[in-house]
């Protein structure tokens, strides 16, 4: 495989399962070893190959302070966070410079702050959009999930809907993510907050750990797993998570998805269903940040494992199955975007090649949080920094078909 700006990497699933022994088909994962790339240096906007399709990328925003989300609405306009505790607005393709008021107070320390920014399904008749926070609290702070309606610049009629019971004082694997399903349910993702092998993740009656699933004013879905379990938290819908930060719908199946960094390693990729416990930190592929070992086993009977997992750690974060017509050779795989390891990668599910993993512009040398698809088939970044940690270095990218 050629390459001019970036490597790319294939692993089948039979070479992975010959390294950790066998797994179930439907679960089969894949290892993946990545090298950087020399960065890119053209002036913008920017053309780089693939595998399969010449990328432009063009810059919509820069200037950020560690961007987490971005959210397509309606009429064409983009919110996205900035984790110090902005909301901003990109309008006409430019970033309008004042930010939106009525954002909470955030605790932005460490993992912390302003994370996800979802618009509900009905957002064009009821304005109503959801942030995921960071909440301070004299017990340290905790995950929230905040309601708001958007009128204007202003966030109005804005309440905590859930306050997760996974107050620390280390502001450490907030998670978050939220995501609507196609019955209108909110999943929320909430992260371990410990250190690595404390098993918050294993009590059902703490959230840490947990993906939870609510109606849209924060109340518990009767038919929740946990509902009639004593001493179980209700929200509840799935547990054994250690840090996951990305969520989405699958767009066929209607699944819901989430992406799971692992610590030293074992970063994962999940279907959650309702109930399943998905093992964190009895079960994993990661170690210790030492290199310790945090348990002997990568599987175990009753633990559901992870759809794909990565040794060494890409720093996952946000997720997506491509389903649109200006990239047609992704069309139907997964793309997921790393943090430390300055890339999307794209996987296929499907077919001949199933798990065939390409690394994709990590030329640019961009820590790349967030990934969406527009109506129009083209796709939007968001990137955390560069790769030289620079502060307020983030930014919003376009990625369209470089022969259009």
């Amino acid at each position: 495989m050629n390459s001019v700006h970036g490597l790319r990497m294939r692993r089948r699933v039979g070479a992975a399962s010959a390294a950790i022994g066998a797994v179930a088909a439907k679960a089969a994962p894949t290892l993946l070893v990545f090298a950087a790339a020399l960065p890119v240096r053209a002036a913008d906007p920017v053309v780089l190959e693939t595998n399969e399709h010449r990328v432009r990328v063009v810059t919509v925003a820069d200037g950020l302070a560690s961007p987490w989300s971005l959210a397509l609405l309606p009429n064409g306009d983009m919110l996205v966070t900035e984790r110090p505790g902005r909301l901003r607005l990109i309008r006409d393709g430019a970033l309008v410079a004042q930010a939106i008021a009525g954002v909470p107070e955030v605790r932005y320390r460490n993992h912390g702050g302003l994370m996800d920014v979802v618009p509900h399904p009905d957002f064009a008749r009821n304005r109503l959009v959801y942030l995921t926070y960071s909440k301070p609290g004299e017990n340290g702070a905790t995950t929230a999930v905040l309601r708001a309606r958007l009128d204007g610049m202003r966030l109005v009629d804005a309440e905590d809907i859930f306050i997760a019971d996974a107050w620390d004082a280390r502001d450490v694997n907030f998670g978050s993510r939220a995501v609507f399903d196609r019955d209108g349910f909110l999943y929320v993702s909430i992260g371990e907050r410990g250190p690595d092998g404390v098993p918050f993740a294993q009590d059902l009656g703490r959230h840490n750990g947990k993906i939870v699933r609510l109606r849209g004013d924060g109340s518990v879905p009767a038919d929740n797993p946990f509902v009639r379990v004593a001493g179980a938290k209700p929200e509840i819908y799935s547990l054994g998570h250690r840090n996951p930060q990305g969520l989405m719908l699958h767009p066929e199946t209607g699944e819901v998805w989430a992406s799971e960094h692992g610590p030293l390693g074992g970063d994962e990729v999940n279907v959650i269903l309702p109930g399943r416990n998905y093992g964190w930190p009895i079960v994993s592929f990661g170690r210790e940040y030492s290199g310790e070992t945090i348990t002997e086993d990568p599987y175990r009977e009753g633990f559901e494992p992870p759809r794909f997992f990565w040794v060494p750690s890409i720093g996952i974060s946000g997720l997506l199955i491509y389903m649109g017509d200006r990239f047609p050779a992704w069309r139907g795989e997964l793309i997921v975007t790393g943090l430390n390891s300055m890339l999307l990668q794209r996987v296929r599910l499907e077919g001949r090649g199933s798990a065939e993993r390409e690394s994709m512009l990590n030329a640019l040398r961009e820590q790349v949080r967030d990934i969406r698809e527009s109506p129009d088939g083209s796709l939007y970044l968001v990137t955390r920094q560069n790769g030289r940690r620079e502060e307020s270095s983030g930014k919003v990218l376009h990625l369209l078909p470089a022969d259009e």
